[in-house]
Parts: structure tokens; C-alpha cells; sequence
């Protein structure tokens, strides 16, 4: 595994497979466990950059299928890539197109060349290989860039599930051939991403042949959280565990709620991304210490006390949950604005909390305890 000098990851405490690190980064520096917030089209929903570096993240997930179709590669090779684009100075992962496989299934049709499928913008026939992937993340510019994957169902049987192992791996063998040139002036790093859905000797399977075709700076660990039993997801995880790298960065793609969080790192996860902080924030659902809330709720009507009296975000210590209620009743927009930033704070506080507890030798005592305040009315 090389890297730049200065560039790289480094775990710093551990507390059974829990870790607390520090992933060094051309743009900045990311303690981990770490939630990415997602900025799908380059812009996490209705935050500024300063907002969401505010919130404390320090490195945010962007799109490639998004991003490919609107603005367009050279809309952003004209701007100088994404962070300037955007507005954004800290690090950026670009997801590789992979996950829309299975999002945009009805829409697609895949083959061992890549992905064709039908803009769901405008209809126009589109297609993706590894080989475009490459070529879209090095117009987004992003600090770390993810393979091209086959990402099946959560309950996908066998055959699909062995098909898109097998295809994911010939597929990053594209990948870094086109990354290698591409990257080749720059300090971007290339990860793969691990399939098998819900079967542990294909997870294994999947896990020793990536290791096998390259020294990886990062592993990301797909096809979890997409439709399959959270005791599945936890499952599979356990099987992962002893045979991932103990000096690279794990990243679980695309689970973000509180609860999965915590079990992941417990399970060795170092970093998250998720729409759901925003998604639920634009909706009126907020994360809090005791669970998830409703802030639309009657009851909230004349509630003075802030969306959650262990945050510390611009809106919980500025405004009260009646206030939150009227301007989501009210559909003024600031609601949805407020509520996002403070759920992305929360999950952002909420590995902090954790980075520390695994930092002093506790970090299941923490998560008892935290589970304990979970089961208690919010």
C-alpha cells in the first residue's frame, strides 16, 4: 500500500474490534468513526458547505450517476472540479454509480460491460462501465474515489448474489487500470467495494479476492442496508471482521441511522454515509438521544424545550421544538433546513461520543448505556 507522504490512515485506540483513528486526507483530516453527510448533487439538501462543516463533518460523499447527468463532467471539469464548484474545501468521497444499479433497477439493464439504463431525468439512453466511472470521478475531482460495483437486492438469491461478486471484481480490475491513469498527478486513492449480499462464504469469498487483487488503501463494504433483516446486515458484518485489514479504513455504504451506527463500529466500522439525517430532517423526523421524533406532532404545540436537550447545533440551542412545529406547519423552510442540520450534527456528535469512549477503554459501558436512553420516551 503506498500513499503520499502525509497522506494515510492510522488507528490510534482500540477497544475490542471498536477503533478510533485518523484518516489524513490531501484536504483535511478525518477522525473516524465518522458520518459523511451526503451531497448527492453537490449540495447536502438545503445546508451550505459552512453549515455542514459547522455541524462538524469534514468529508462529505458526493455522486457520480447524479452528478453525470446534471450537471454534466464538463460543467465540473470547467469549474475546477467539485470543491470548487461547490463551494467545499474539505475532503470528498465520490460514490461510483454503483448503488443506482440497484436503486434504479426498473431502469437499467446490466451486463458484464456495465450498466445501461434510461436517464430518469429525461428518458435519453445512457451507460456506465467502470472504465466512465473513472472518467466521471476524475471530473468530480474527489479525494477518495469507489469502484464501480454490481450491488444486489438485500435478499437477492445465490446466482444474483454470485453474479455481481464476480462481475464487481472484474470490474475493479477496470477500474484501477482507467484510475491509474487518470490519478496518476494526483493523491486520490482508489477503494474497492465488497459484495456476497447475504451469504457469508460469498462475503468471505468476495473480501479474500479483493485483498488478493490489490494493496488497498480503504475497503467499502456494500450491498448491506438494502432490504435485508438488520440482524442480517449485523450478521454479516461478524463475518467480515477478522478478515479485513486491521490498518485500512472500513466504510459500510450507505447506513446512517443511529442504532446500526453504534453495532457497526462495534463490529469495526470506521465511517458511514447516509441520506437518511437530511431526508428525515426535510420531513419533520428528528434524531434524538431517546429515539427518533415526530416534530410535526400536536403534542410538540407548546413544547419550549429544544428538539433534544443533549445537542449542542445551532437549532437546539436556539429554538424550541414549538417553534420547530409551527414553521414545518406553517411549511416555511427554514423547518426542513433547521431539522437537517440538526440531525447531521447528531450522528456527527454521536461518533464523536463514541470516538471517545473507544479512546478511554469504555466504549461498551457507552453503548449500554446508550441503549438504555434509547428505550426512554423523548
Amino acid at each position: 500500500m503506498t500513499t503520499t507522504p502525509g497522506i494515510g490512515f492510522e488507528v490510534q485506540a482500540s477497544d475490542g474490534l471498536a477503533r478510533a483513528g485518523e484518516l489524513r486526507l490531501e484536504r483535511g483530516t478525518v477522525h473516524t468513526p465518522c458520518f459523511m453527510p451526503v451531497g448527492t448533487l453537490g449540495s447536502v439538501k438545503g445546508l451550505t458547505p459552512n453549515d455542514v462543516a459547522g455541524a462538524g463533518a469534514r468529508i462529505i460523499l458526493a455522486n457520480a450517476y447524479h452528478l453525470a447527468l446534471r450537471p454534466g463532467s464538463e460543467v465540473l471539469r470547467s469549474a475546477g472540479g467539485l470543491h470548487r464548484f461547490m463551494g467545499w474545501a474539505g475532503p470528498l468521497l465520490t460514490d461510483s454509480g454503483g448503488f443506482q444499479v440497484f436503486s434504479l433497477a426498473r431502469i437499467n439493464s446490466v451486463d458484464d460491460e456495465g450498466v445501461s439504463f434510461r436517464s430518469h431525468l429525461d428518458g435519453g439512453s445512457r451507460k456506465i462501465t467502470p472504465e466512465i466511472s473513472m472518467e466521471i470521478q476524475s471530473a468530480i475531482g474527489g479525494d477518495i474515489w469507489m469502484a464501480f460495483d454490481q450491488c444486489p437486492p438485500g435478499e437477492a438469491s445465490r446466482r444474483v448474489a454470485r453474479e455481481a461478486v464476480d462481475r464487481s471484481l472484474a470490474w475493479l480490475s477496470r477500474c484501477r487500470n482507467r484510475w491509474r491513469t487518470l490519478a496518476a498527478e494526483s493523491s486520490s486513492w482508489l477503494w474497492p467495494v465488497v459484495q456476497g449480499a447475504s451469504f457469508s462464504d460469498l462475503r468471505r469469498e468476495s473480501l479474500e479476492r479483493t485483498l488478493e487483487a490489490g494493496d488497498w488503501t480503504g475497503i467499502g463494504i456494500g450491498g448491506l442496508s438494502v432490504g435485508e433483516p438488520r440482524e442480517v446486515t449485523l450478521g454479516m458484518l461478524d463475518v467480515l471482521a477478522e478478515g479485513l485489514p486491521a490498518d485500512r479504513p472500513r466504510y459500510l455504504m450507505g447506513v446512517g441511522y443511529p442504532d446500526d451506527m453504534v453495532e457497526a463500529v462495534r463490529r469495526g466500522v470506521d465511517m458511514f454515509d447516509c441520506v437518511a439525517a437530511t431526508r428525515n430532517g426535510r420531513t419533520g423526523t428528528a434524531f434524538t438521544r431517546r429515539g427518533h421524533i415526530n416534530i410535526k406532532g400536536a403534542r410538540f404545540a407548546d413544547d419550549q424545550g429544544p428538539v433534544d436537550l443533549d445537542c449542542d447545533c445551532e437549532c437546539c440551542t436556539n429554538w424550541s421544538r414549538a417553534y420547530l412545529r409551527h414553521l414545518f406547519v406553517a411549511r416555511e423552510m427554514l423547518g426542513p433546513r433547521l431539522l437537517s442540520l440538526h440531525n447531521i450534527r447528531f450522528l456527527v456528535r454521536l461518533m464523536e461520543n463514541v470516538r471517545a469512549a473507544i479512546q478511554s477503554g469504555r466504549f461498551d459501558d457507552w453503548a449500554r448505556e446508550w441503549r438504555s436512553h434509547r428505550r426512554r420516551p423523548g
